[in-house]
């Protein structure tokens, strides 16, 4: 079997020492003259944005003022509070 001969040391060095290129992207991602830029057209719709969520707020204020303060019924002087489950037991025999 015949091996061929060794390469050459310059050879070798030569081929380490050449920078290897990078290579660059074709798009840049977008990122063209224009990019970061907004239209008037954004700037409308972000203007039409905060009125909606001004007049929601308002709609939104207005509902919790007519809310009561408690949601608990008042209890009677002389009758206790009763639970949820007593109400509709009153009339019926207990086992």
């Amino acid at each position: 079997m015949i091996l061929p001969p060794p390469p050459d040391a310059s050879q070798y060095v030569a081929a380490q020492s050449q920078p290897v290129p990078v290579p660059v992207p074709a798009d840049p991602g977008g990122q063209g003259e224009d990019f970061g830029k907004s239209s008037p057209l954004g700037f409308l719709i972000l203007v039409l944005f905060f009125v909606a969520v001004a007049f929601l707020i308002r709609s939104m204020t207005k509902h919790l003022k007519r809310l009561p303060a408690s949601f608990d019924e008042p209890a009677e002087a002389g009758k206790p509070a009763e639970g949820p489950g007593k109400a509709d037991t009153e009339g019926s025999p207990r086992a």
